[in-house]
């Protein structure tokens, strides 16, 4: 394993994949979250973001969605995204349901974590939060920067809990109708959601790691992200 507090789990298709985990320091009990990556891996940066959730009190488990294609511990630059290509477009649907079906089911064995479980996923995560939130019981679901979220739009009927969106107005990679096909969705479904654009934000926002990154955007986020988090698993 190629960092601490990894855990190995088995999905229901019998592949094996590794998740980082993080504890906080507090008594619980503690509601969990499930923590899911950008195309680069579960890198320093989600390390870090499942870090910052345990401290304000979260069991938090990110696991590694390309491992069926990829080695474990895989993480790729920023700069890279060809080399991250082919482990993006293999992921499928069915692949990750079982992995955050198994990921949910950790966080249940957990002493001292609730029932309560809320997803997180930014980029690719986001599109992959959406997902989860609409194949396991959570009680919130956040996606930040979610690309090809709106290939998943049927799926808004069977969204389980509220979800909190994010997605930068300067974001050249996911178009305004792209986001509106997502919202449209949700709002026809009739499911509870929360929509921030946050209009002089990038693609990527959030991560200190990447060009993008824009500190006041990243900072206003997260206060949101604590405070629904707070609103719906306390």
């Amino acid at each position: 394993m190629s960092y601490p507090n990894a855990v190995s789990l088995t999905a229901s298709d019998a592949t094996q994949f590794n998740a980082y985990t993080a504890f906080p320091t507090s008594e619980g009990p503690h509601a969990g979250i499930i923590l899911l990556q950008e195309a680069f891996g579960v890198n320093g940066h989600i390390r870090n973001v499942a870090d910052r959730l345990a401290q304000a009190g979260y069991v938090v488990i990110a696991p590694e969605v390309f491992h069926r294609t990829a080695a474990p511990g895989l993480e790729i630059p920023y700069s890279d995204f060809a080399s991250a290509a082919p482990h993006y477009n293999a992921i499928t649907p069915e692949g990750v349901t079982a992995d955050v079906q198994a990921c949910y089911d950790w966080l249940q064995t957990q002493d001292n974590v609730t029932e309560k479980v809320g997803s997180i996923g930014f980029c690719l995560g986001g599109r992959l939060s959406f997902l989860a939130n609409a194949v396991l019981p959570l009680a919130a679901g956040v996606s930040y920067y979610g690309g090809g979220t709106h290939l998943l739009k049927d799926r808004a009927p069977d969204l389980h809990a509220p979800h909190l969106f994010f997605w930068g107005g300067l974001d050249q990679h996911i178009s305004k109708d792209k986001i509106a096909e997502v919202v449209e969705a949700v709002d026809a479904a009739g499911k509870p959601y929360i929509n921030t654009v946050i209009s002089y934000a990038d693609h990527g926002f959030h991560c200190d790691e990447r060009p993008s990154y824009h500190p006041q955007a990243a900072a206003e986020a997260w206060a949101l992200t604590l405070a629904f988090f707070q609103e719906k698993l306390r």
